[in-house]
């Protein structure tokens, strides 16, 4: 994983915001989140990458496939794969690049189609880079109790088709959409949407994310359960079986709602929101990098990754290390 140098408390917002010391955590439950002020996101992610790569012990010359899987890209053109292999010095021609945007799911979506594609013995080397500047569309004005809730960051994975001995499996994956959910979340701006030259007030509106929490957590809380039920039961595991759960770092009054609903035990879910922010498609990654820093992971280890997403979509991937 990547942090931005600058860490921003809630207790300094409270301040900017002018509101009573603690407001800002006890209303959304963040106590600190990393913010980038000199970082660019394509920075952030090929530092990142840099980071897994070394831990593999892979050359950035070695990667035949490069996916940047984040919710919101460095531009809507070109795609921002391309200048991460750049950074990373992978030579001209070398590797395939590709964008793949599921917001908050992009980094499960992204090793889906990496790890598919592996398979198939299409490419051999795999990198899949999540990176965001969640800080950039905020509404602190509108809706400070949301923007609370976001933070900056990086992380990456590296995926490789294994020659021989031990590889890792993975036991299931599984995505739905709800798609009556999908006015709850939005960042309107940036797209076809809205013509900036005809409808400028409200292009400059939708620049700001925007979300009904209420409607997300009602759908969440009705649907989410019982897709965890298929996603377990297509990988043969029991609530029990699992090692290790690495969520989506939403909020964490969504997190604790999650892990009470889902049944797995407080310990086995690995939680760092308090501490980083909900880091959009970035969370899931920087989640389980944390995971294995408090060596979390070992061979052997049942661990799934679960995570909701704007559409509203779920989405979860059962690996066997």
């Amino acid at each position: 994983m990547s942090l931005p140098s600058q860490k921003v408390s809630s207790a300094a917002l409270d301040c900017e915001l002018g509101k009573p010391d603690g407001w800002l955590e006890a209303n959304c439950g963040v106590r600190e989140r990393f913010v980038c002020e000199a970082e660019t996101q394509d920075e952030l992610a090929a530092s990142a990458a840099r980071v897994a790569l070394g831990e593999a012990g892979i050359a950035p010359s070695a990667i035949d496939l490069l996916i940047f899987a984040s919710a919101v890209p460095k531009y809507s053109i070109p795609i921002t794969a391309p200048l991460i292999a750049r950074h990373l010095g992978i030579p001209s021609g070398a590797c395939s690049t590709l964008d793949v945007n599921s917001t908050c799911l992009s980094f499960l979506s992204g090793f889906d189609m990496a790890t598919l594609m592996i398979a198939t013995g299409r490419y051999r080397c795999a990198l899949v880079v999540s990176s965001e500047m969640a800080s950039r569309a905020l509404p602190w004005q509108t809706d400070p109790v949301t923007a609370g809730l976001f933070g900056d960051g990086a992380a990456a994975a590296v995926l490789v088709r294994p020659d021989q001995g031990e590889a890792s499996h993975v036991r299931a994956v599984r995505f739905e959409v709800h798609h009556e959910g999908y006015e709850v979340c939005s960042l309107a701006s940036g797209g076809t949407g809205i013509d900036f030259a005809r409808e400028p007030e409200r292009f400059a509106a939708g620049r700001f994310f925007q979300m009904n929490g209420r409607e997300l957590f009602k759908l969440t809380a009705a649907k989410f359960p019982g897709f965890v039920d298929q996603l377990l039961e297509s990988a043969g595991w029991t609530r029990e079986s699992v090692d290790l759960v690495v969520p989506h770092q939403a909020s964490p009054f969504a997190l604790a709602h999650l892990v009470k609903r889902c049944g797995f035990p407080r310990d086995k879910v690995i939680d760092i929101v308090a501490t980083h922010g909900n880091q959009v498609a970035a969370s899931i990654p920087t989640a389980l990098h944390v995971a294995r820093q408090r060596q979390r992971i070992i061979r052997g280890s049942r661990i799934i990754m679960l995570g909701t997403s704007a559409g509203v979509s779920f989405g979860g991937i059962a690996i066997e290390i």
